[in-house]
């Protein structure tokens, strides 16, 4: 079998049946049995696609199963398994946008978040939407950023059993924001990136944010550019790349992996990308790549008590429990 069609809930909702199974597997031509990579939760059908366009594909399987909360992502079995995982942080990895957050602490979040859709709806230019709110966090203290990473910021669901379960099988992993290193550096080492680029912001002669950013700005093209200098520096390929994100600045890094998905994305974004992940969680990219669920990392809850494990991994407890870890 050329193709694989990889069914997927979320977890921590499971409600994938024999039933949507069957129906998605009488869509494609020469199906083989379904291969369960967990119980409820997601599964593989291999057949053979011919010239058939792949999203078309997806789509139609995904309206046969609908109101279901199924996605659905259909590619080559060639290459599935990648080798060089690339991220977007802010309502990807994250569930907030950080910029809005800390917006937030001067009073500018509604003003700075309609600027912040736009821009990832691609509406508007992101580089000047960038300076623009930038602009507005001029005084602000450095110390605020960690302020609102410890009381604000959360992982997104399946965020770092993505990225362990990545690492721990071989996969050079990114986290590439158009975001701040400030925030980068400290949510990349959390979740367990092993690199991470982002904007610099500029502090003033006081210490406090200066209310600029440093030029040239990291936006759609230098993603771009980084997936491609990380390709080459790992001697890949492009079918070896992975590349998840949900707004406009994300497009040409998503376009240019082997396999570029969408999560909870702009519908620009949506409409672009291989795949889209609509209803599941991160870990919905693992089953994408073949894993399957016993194969994921596991945290050392043993080593955390009750309140450090509800802040550090909250929306993926639910899921962990139901597999007894």
């Amino acid at each position: 079998m050329t193709h694989v069609a990889t069914l997927v809930c979320d977890p921590a909702f499971p409600q994938l049946g024999e039933g949507e199974v069957q129906r998605a597997a009488a869509l494609l031509p020469g199906s083989g049995a379904p291969n369960w990579l967990d119980t409820r939760i997601a599964a593989d059908i291999l057949f053979e696609a011919g010239d058939r366009n792949l999203r078309e594909i997806a789509d139609e399987i995904r309206a046969a199963l609908s109101p279901a909360p199924i996605d659905v992502i259909v590619q080559p079995v060639a290459g599935r398994r990648k080798k060089l995982f690339l991220a977007d942080m802010d309502s990807t990895m994250i569930r907030q946008e950080c910029i809005d957050e800390l917006a937030d602490q001067v009073g500018k979040k509604k003003h700075v978040a309609e600027i912040t859709e736009r821009a990832m709806r691609g509406e508007i230019s992101f580089e000047p939407a960038l300076r623009e709110r930038v602009a507005l966090l001029k005084g602000l203290h450095p110390d605020t950023i960690l302020r609102v990473i410890s009381r604000k910021i959360t992982m997104s669901p399946g965020a770092r059993t993505l990225v362990q379960t990545l690492r721990q099988h071989g996969v050079h992993t990114v986290l590439v924001s158009g975001g701040f290193t400030a925030f980068t550096s400290v949510i990349g080492t959390q979740i367990g990136f092993h690199e991470n680029f982002a904007n610099v912001l500029l502090l003033g002669p006081d210490g406090r944010l200066a209310g600029e950013v440093q030029e040239p700005i990291l936006g759609k093209d230098a993603k771009l550019a980084t997936l491609v200098a990380q390709r080459e520096k790992l001697q890949l390929s492009e079918i070896d790349t992975i590349a998840v994100g949900d707004g406009a600045n994300d497009l040409d890094m998503i376009r240019a992996a082997g396999l570029g998905l969408a999560y909870h994305a702009k519908p620009a974004v949506a409409a672009a990308a291989h795949a889209c992940i609509n209803h599941a969680d991160l870990t919905a990219l693992l089953y994408a790549q073949g894993y399957r669920g016993e194969e994921f990392w596991r945290p050392p809850r043993e080593q955390l008590n009750p309140a450090d494990w509800k802040r550090k991994y909250g929306g993926m407890e639910k899921a962990h429990e139901r597999r007894g870890w």
